[in-house]
């Protein structure tokens, strides 16, 4: 067996409304919380950070769109003013509850179309990326890996975690393939294993032309509004455990 001495988070988008909150937060190591508008209300925060508390989980804000008839996964075009305010604005929301709780907030994770949209385009990503840093310039931010999301974040000095996807599949450019196109979800437990473990021990990803694109992978995403989430999210767990690798959500700026 190869043992790697490495570490990376498993994490979860949580807060959606869906009914898997209290199963996955036992397995993953950091949360990306709904703010309220793609999904989530001040109720359903609260519980999410008071099971996160529990189960000793990472808290994050998970921004998105103002959206929920469409789960915040339309894309927009807003000014660079207009995005920076509404992840300010769902950060600070996440982050009084956390204090209001006796916590504190961890990391951000912008959510749907916003996420994938900054992957590409450097204002957008630029504008999250000052949202946060207005807000507290030692949360991490995790954006997908080799994005400009990252680019940006670490041109300011943000700590970054490189995130890759368990339940996604990726194209040749190292992008994830559109929710839209066929294949862009893996619903095969077997293959989600293959991709993660290549993913964290090779740094390398089969894209769905069969090209293998280098890729850093720091922090795992589990969608918890997959069907299969839970049985993933044990799945992965146990695999990464058997090969040596530690889970652990990503340090703090000190």
């Amino acid at each position: 067996m190869m043992v790697l001495d490495k570490t990376v988070d498993l994490n979860c988008d949580l807060g959606e409304g869906y009914p898997n909150d209290v199963e996955l937060m036992r397995l993953i190591t950091s949360a990306n919380i709904a703010c309220g508008y793609h999904a989530g209300d001040p109720d359903t925060m609260r519980y999410a950070i008071e099971l996160a508390i529990e189960n000793d989980v990472a808290i994050g804000a998970h921004p998105g769109y103002k959206d929920k008839t469409n789960f915040g996964r339309t894309a927009m075009s807003l000014t660079f003013g207009e995005i920076h305010d509404i992840v300010t604005d769902q950060i600070l929301a996440l982050r009084h509850l956390c204090e209001s709780s006796g916590t504190k907030l961890h990391h951000v994770k912008p959510h749907g179309a916003l996420y994938n949209q900054a992957a590409r385009d450097r204002e957008i990503a630029a504008a999250i990326v000052e949202g946060v840093r207005a807000v507290d310039p030692k949360l991490v931010l995790y954006g997908l890996s080799g994005s400009i999301m990252i680019e940006e974040a670490e041109r300011v000095g943000l700590r970054t975690a490189s995130e890759v996807f368990a339940d996604r599949t990726y194209l040749s450019d190292g992008t994830l393939t559109p929710r839209t196109s066929p294949n862009a979800l893996i619903t095969d437990e077997d293959a989600s294993i293959t991709q993660v473990m290549d993913m964290v021990k090779y740094g390398r990803v089969r894209s769905l032309d069969a090209i293998m694109v280098p890729i850093t992978a720091e922090t795992i995403c589990i969608h918890g509004d997959g069907e299969h989430a839970v049985r993933f999210a044990r799945n992965v767990r146990r695999s990464l455990s058997e090969a040596g690798i530690s889970i652990a959500p990503p340090l703090h700026n000190s």
